[in-house]
């Protein structure tokens, strides 16, 4: 089975390096420009039906409009997201104190923009070792709803 990441990355630019990054590792990748796809970025509680995971790694941005990438986060720790928060890697441009604290805490991968993709392909490498090659993973909930920022293909 192919790894699946998500990536929420706001600027187009980034968000196509990773994406063709994770594509040259044979992933299948979704991107979009904003998380609204994710259940948990509009409705307090899961409510995603699946028992699987919707992907191996998530990778956001921390500054969307209506919820950082760090509230997303705790969202999905909260409320029984499946995906491990430690397959989590979380980028910035502004951090402070208190986010990086937070996102330490959570336990999942700090990226301060720019960063040296070197230090994300060795984030990978550590990641993919983790990967149980009898994993199962789920469909993106609520794929309809993406709307036209969604930049989600597939090969």
């Amino acid at each position: 089975m192919r790894p699946r990441a998500i990536i929420f990355e706001e600027v187009e630019s980034l968000r196509n390096l990773l994406t063709v990054a994770l594509r040259d590792r044979n992933y299948d990748v979704c991107s979009f420009a904003d998380p609204s796809i994710c259940p948990l970025y509009n409705d307090s509680r899961c409510t995603c039906p699946q028992e699987f995971p919707c992907g191996d790694l998530l990778i956001l941005d921390n500054n969307f409009p209506r919820m950082s990438g760090l509230e997303l986060i705790q969202r999905h720790v909260e409320k029984g997201c499946k995906g491990p928060v430690t397959n989590t890697a979380i980028m910035s441009d502004n951090w402070s104190a208190e986010d990086l604290e937070t996102a330490r805490n959570l336990g999942c991968k700090i990226f301060e923009k720019p960063f040296r993709f070197k230090d994300f392909s060795d984030w990978l490498d550590s990641r993919e070792k983790t990967f149980d090659p009898q994993r199962k993973i789920g469909d993106l909930p609520n794929m309809k709803s993406a709307g036209p920022t969604s930049d989600h293909r597939r090969l």
